[in-house]
């Protein structure tokens, strides 16, 4: 049996949003090397061609690194915000009169008045309600409503400038989730090749069920992730399971969510959120000034040290940057404090021990074979991978919902599904054409694979999961123990 200490993989995803900072020369191959294993494509900024580009140059950047890289796609969703002031921001007095006309003209906003691009913001308010703008820095209080006036007193005063967003504390506001322009982006992202493609602001699953269909045929291969920053959205677990089960990931975005529901609430609902999608086999992203500091510092605050750790000891498939790589002055530097952060936390026993499913009854074959495979190697001693040959990436995703410090190779030959298995905690997909070799022949063709890669040495027990039939979705039905360097059968 090896002795020897394998290197332990990161198992926790980083995924970076692309902008300004990243276009510099050289800055998005370094991120690749870095460790990104998902770029963002923020469709709040930037034009088609923007986006096209920085998706092919993301391509091209991974396959002369060897690596696997997916593209997430994310929606701007119906982002209510206030329009424009004539001298470009003002300062408000706390106690003073302030009104939000949404018949104004965009352009016209003072000291006393806005407009806003929401004109039905009158419809969905009374006197009482709480409104929070620029991520709750300034506060009002709505005295009363008369279309198309709501008129305001400040309780949280301050600057505010243009264009920021209104959230109304407690959730409520009935925007629909996908806009005109969310779905011209759709179509969009469908023709770039996207490998997921974020909804913003769903208040219930029928909201991910419509963009599904939206999506038609030519998007039917585009992990859907669902953007949680509604109260509505977690206010009770049958909402918020509904939103998880109609999507492929969800996104715990932290930013609109925390200044609807409070930081105080957002905490455990982080918690409950990362627990509920991996019960119900679904992928979690965890979003949202994980390194805030670091778009003008080349260091992290312990705070968010502690910060991404946590998510990954909760058991959050991946930790996302926004603005730190996207416009930040240190995009490479932030990918390596993310990786040192995950690393950091992943040696923990807790973020490696599981009690997963532990009494629960299973329904299918391949998820069957999928966690006896996690337990199984959890518990013998000398294991040093598990390998799955998958063609949907279904058998290493029910694997990864087990904690584990061991990788799980992702084998296929499907590029579509290597990509998505790029968001998977602790996945490494590999490409490998079973195909190629008769059936009797796959296993040891498995092993000089993983070989090749240094992830095995000779002594090393490795567990294979396939089926009988290697293009065939869903048809994982065997379970094999190896040794690397004994006969195989």
């Amino acid at each position: 049996m090896s002795t020897t200490q394998h290197t332990p993989i990161r198992r926790t995803k980083i995924v970076a949003t692309l902008g300004p900072a990243s276009d510099r020369p050289g800055v998005l191959d370094a991120m690749v090397k870095a460790g990104v294993d998902v770029v963002r494509l923020n469709f709040s900024h930037g034009s088609a061609d923007d986006h096209r580009n920085r998706a092919e140059a993301v391509r091209k950047a991974a396959e002369q690194q060897g690596r696997t890289v997916a593209i997430l796609g994310d929606l701007q969703g119906p982002k209510i915000r206030i329009a424009r002031f004539k001298e470009g921001k003002v300062v408000l007095e706390e106690g003073a009169d302030f009104r939000i006309d949404v018949s104004l003209n965009d352009d016209d906003g003072d000291q006393h008045q806005v407009g806003c691009d929401y004109k039905e913001l009158a419809d969905d308010l009374k006197a009482g309600d709480v409104l929070l703008l620029d991520d709750g820095r300034v506060v009002f209080d709505v005295v009363d409503v008369k279309p198309p006036h709501i008129n305001c007193k400040v309780k949280v005063g301050g600057k505010l400038s243009n264009n920021k967003g209104i959230n109304k504390q407690g959730g409520g506001l009935s925007a629909a989730a996908l806009t005109e322009k969310d779905k011209q982006d759709m179509k969009t992202a469908i023709s770039i090749g996207v490998d997921y493609l974020a909804i913003s602001f769903p208040r219930s699953g029928d909201d991910m069920r419509y963009a599904r269909d939206l999506m038609g045929e030519a998007g039917k291969g585009i992990g859907l992730v669902a953007k949680v920053e509604r109260a509505e959205a977690v206010a009770d677990n049958e909402t918020l399971d509904d939103i998880i089960i109609a999507s492929d990931a969800v996104m715990v975005a932290r930013g609109d969510l925390g200044v609807e529901i409070g930081d105080a609430q957002l905490i455990g609902v982080q918690k409950r959120m990362i627990a509920r999608a991996r019960t119900l086999d679904r992928v979690v992203i965890t979003a949202t000034q994980m390194m805030e500091s670091m778009i003008s510092s080349p260091l992290p605050t312990r705070a968010e040290v502690f910060d991404v750790a946590n998510a990954v000891l909760d058991g959050t498939d991946a930790v996302m940057c926004s603005a730190e790589t996207a416009a930040g002055d240190f995009p490479v530097e932030t990918i390596q404090a993310m990786d040192r952060c995950c690393r950091g936390a992943e040696r923990e026993r807790e973020a490696q021990e599981s009690k997963h499913r532990m009494k629960d009854t299973f329904h299918r074959i391949d998820e069957t074979v999928a966690l006896s495979a996690m337990y199984a190697a959890n518990h013998l001693e000398g294991v040093a991978a598990i390998s799955c040959l998958t063609e949907s990436g279904h058998t290493p995703l029910i694997a990864s919902r087990i904690r584990s410090a061991l990788p799980i190779i992702g084998l296929s030959n499907n590029p579509a599904t290597l990509r998505r298995m790029a968001l998977f905690r602790g996945v490494i997909p590999l490409h490998f054409d079973a195909d190629n070799f008769d059936n009797a022949e796959v296993n040891a063709r498995t092993l000089e694979t993983l070989e090749s890669r240094k992830l095995l040495q000779e002594g090393d027990f490795v567990i294979l999961t396939k089926g009988d039939h290697s293009s065939a979705q869903g048809g994982t039905n065997t379970l094999k123990i190896v040794q690397v360097g004994t006969e195989i059968g």
